[in-house]
């Protein structure tokens, strides 16, 4: 259960508790050794490795930005664990996945995020773009936020916290032509927080500059080595971990380039 000099704690997964069949990459609610349960997602997925490097490169980069998202540990899986698993297509999928997998702490309780149900601070929406933008992430619409609220009830007020990032970060499925990726702007009209009336603006503001080399380095230095190998054009996990940091800090220095718009403008301050 030690924390490594990457900044994730890696912890062993001693009971595998259900299978989560609303993504197509079939995760898992696992207990592990240091009595917390977590949301594993799988390096046998259909998605692969580079999924679970997106949501560590984003959820992390999204954490320094000051985003709301569940802790991230790296999980080691022994199918041994999952013997009462029924289901022969989850077995497989276990058995393909022993070793390091990643894990985002279960919030218990949690809800999925409903436009009625919560209200977002316009500069909090703004922000949650602006990640999306920065990094690609397509997936956070109205028809699939990849957001939660949490806690659901209780004494403290319900806050935003972001989920799945694994389709993020489309330009490392194609090194060859991850240049022609930096400028490039995604369309984000239908965000689920795009009615929130973000300030772009003022988002871009705020955090394109704190999206520096050495932030970036820390944050891909939690992606472990071995889900960065057998890359074609590079030769050590650390040579591509430059190639993410290049990557990201030329797209956030021309921000202006890809901001999203447009979003219905912010309604007038009171006199």
């Amino acid at each position: 259960m030690a924390a490594p000099s990457d900044g994730l704690r890696s912890v062993t997964a001693v009971r595998y508790v259900t299978p989560l069949r609303s993504g197509g990459s079939v995760p898992g609610v696992v207990e592990a050794d240091d009595l917390g349960t977590y949301v594993v997602k799988f390096t046998g997925a259909a998605q692969g490795r580079k999924a679970l490097v997106a949501e560590v490169v984003v959820g992390e980069l999204a954490r320094r930005l000051g985003l709301r998202v569940p802790e991230l540990v790296l999980v080691h899986f022994d199918p041994s664990v999952a013997g009462e698993e029924p289901h022969q297509e989850i077995q497989d999928l276990l058995h393909a996945s022993a070793g390091l997998n990643l894990g985002m702490d279960y919030l218990p309780g949690a809800a999925d995020f409903a436009p009625d149900a919560l209200e977002v601070d316009p500069a909090e929406a703004a922000r949650v773009i602006w990640l999306d933008a920065f990094t690609a992430n397509v997936d956070r619409t109205v028809h699939s936020p990849n957001l939660m609220t949490w806690p659901a009830a209780g004494p403290r007020e319900p806050r935003l916290w972001l989920i799945d990032h694994g389709a993020s970060l489309v330009f490392h499925h194609r090194w060859d032509r991850a240049a022609d990726a930096v400028g490039k702007a995604y369309p984000f009209q239908h965000h689920a927080l795009g009615s929130r009336r973000p300030d772009m603006a003022a988002a871009d503001a705020e955090l394109a500059h704190r999206v520096t080399p050495k932030l970036l380095r820390e944050v891909v230095a939690a992606v472990p080595d071995e889900w960065l190998t057998a890359e074609a054009g590079f030769t050590t996990p650390d040579q591509l971990r430059e190639a993410y940091v290049a990557h990201l800090a030329a797209r956030a220095e021309i921000s202006a380039q890809w901001l999203p718009a447009p979003f219905p403008a912010r309604p007038p301050l009171p006199a």
